[in-house]
C-alpha cells in the first residue's frame, strides 16, 4: 500500500539591495509570494558586508526564514554568481517557488536560474490567482495571458508595481547561513559602474513623474521638465523615442523595455502615447497629457489632457506653481 503525501508549498524570494538597504521591490515580491497560498517564505540575501539587509528582511512581515550570503565574491550581486548559490539552496530546501523582482536583475537572474533547473521562468507576473496559475502581459502590455505551470519549481518575475510592498515590520523571520555553493568567478567579472546622482526622487518609487517625448526636440529643451519636476517634488522620465534621440539618459527610459512605474501623479508631456510606452505607466493612478496633437493615442488613456504647445504650456504651468 503506497500514501501519497502532497509536496509542501514553501517559496524563497531573492533580495534585491544594495548591501546596506533592501529594496522595494523585494517587498513587493513578498506579497506575491504570500498570494500563493503559503506560510512559507524565505528571502536570500547575497552581497558583501550585509547584516544590516538580513536584519531588515528578517523584519518583513510574513518572513520565516533569512538565507545570509555573505562574501567578497557577492558584492556586486552579480547575476552569474548569485545564480550558483540559488540553484545551491534550491537543492537543500527544494523550494516550490522562487521569484524575484521584474528588475534589470531580476530578468538577469531567474532565466539563468530556470535554465540550471531545467524549467522555463515565467516573467513580468502581474497578478497570482493559485499556487500554479499566473497572469502576465502580452503584446506590449496591451493584453494579458493566463499561464499554468505544472513545474517543479515555479520560477518568477514580478512586476513592482502589480503588488503592495509587504509590510516592512512585523516579522520575525529566522536567519541562517546559506549552503555551500561552488560558485564560478571566471564567468563574468565586475568592471565599474557610473551612477547618475540626482536630488529628484527615484523614477520607481517617485509618486510624482514628469516625463517627455520626441516632441521635445532637443537634449537642452528636456530644462523645462527639469523646471517643473523641480517644482513638484518630481522624478523625470522620458519615452523610448526621447532615448535613442539621445535627449537623455537610458536609465530615465519608461515603458515596456526599459522602467515599469505606477505613481500617483503621471504627467505625459510630448509622448504621442505608442503602446510600448503605455505599458510601462498605464498603472499610473492619474495620468495628464499635454500634446499639440488633439488626435495622438496617450489622450486615450489620460485622465486630464491639454492640447496646447509644450513649449509654451509647460513653462506658464511651471510659472503658475511657483506662485
Amino acid at each position: 500500500m503506497f500514501i501519497l503525501h502532497s509536496r509542501s508549498k514553501s517559496t524563497l524570494v531573492i533580495a534585491e539591495h544594495n548591501n546596506e538597504k533592501l529594496g522595494p521591490i523585494t517587498l513587493s515580491a513578498v506579497t506575491a509570494a504570500k498570494k500563493l497560498g503559503n506560510d512559507d517564505i524565505s528571502i536570500l540575501v547575497a552581497g558583501s558586508n550585509v547584516s544590516k539587509v538580513a536584519e531588515e528582511a528578517a523584519k518583513v512581515a510574513n518572513i520565516k526564514r533569512v538565507i545570509i550570503a555573505d562574501s567578497d565574491v557577492l558584492k556586486t550581486q552579480l547575476p552569474e554568481r548569485v545564480c550558483d548559490l540559488v540553484v545551491a539552496s534550491q537543492n537543500q530546501f527544494k523550494f516550490t517557488h522562487i521569484l524575484a523582482g521584474a528588475t534589470s536583475f531580476g530578468r538577469s537572474l531567474v532565466p539563468r536560474v530556470a535554465a540550471k533547473l531545467s524549467v522555463s521562468p515565467i516573467t513580468e507576473v502581474i497578478a497570482v490567482q493559485s499556487e500554479d496559475t499566473f497572469v502576465r502581459p502580452t503584446y506590449a502590455g496591451n493584453a494579458i495571458s493566463k499561464i499554468k505551470s505544472k513545474a517543479p519549481v515555479k520560477l518568477l518575475t514580478v512586476r513592482g508595481t502589480a503588488f503592495e510592498q509587504a509590510a516592512a515590520t512585523g516579522g520575525s523571520g529566522k536567519g541562517e547561513q546559506a549552503p555551500k555553493a561552488d560558485i564560478n568567478t571566471d564567468v563574468s567579472e565586475f568592471v565599474g559602474q557610473e551612477l547618475s546622482k540626482s536630488d529628484r526622487p527615484d523614477l520607481q518609487s517617485a509618486k510624482i513623474i514628469v516625463s517627455g517625448g520626441r516632441a521635445l526636440k532637443s537634449a537642452d529643451n528636456f530644462k523645462i521638465l527639469y523646471d517643473l519636476a523641480d517644482k513638484l517634488g518630481a522624478a523625470v522620465g522620458a519615452s523610448r523615442a526621447a532615448v535613442d534621440a539621445g535627449y537623455c539618459p537610458n536609465d530615465m527610459q519608461i515603458g515596456q523595455t526599459g522602467k515599469i512605474v505606477a505613481p500617483e501623479l503621471y504627467i505625459a508631456i510630448g509622448i504621442s502615447g505608442a503602446i510600448q510606452h503605455v505599458a510601462g505607466m498605464k498603472d499610473s493612478k492619474v495620468i495628464v497629457a499635454i500634446n499639440k496633437d488633439k488626435d495622438c493615442p496617450i489622450f486615450q488613456i489620460a485622465d486630464f489632457g491639454l492640447v496646447g504647445d509644450l513649449f509654451k504650456v509647460v513653462p506658464e504651468l511651471t510659472e503658475a506653481i511657483k506662485k
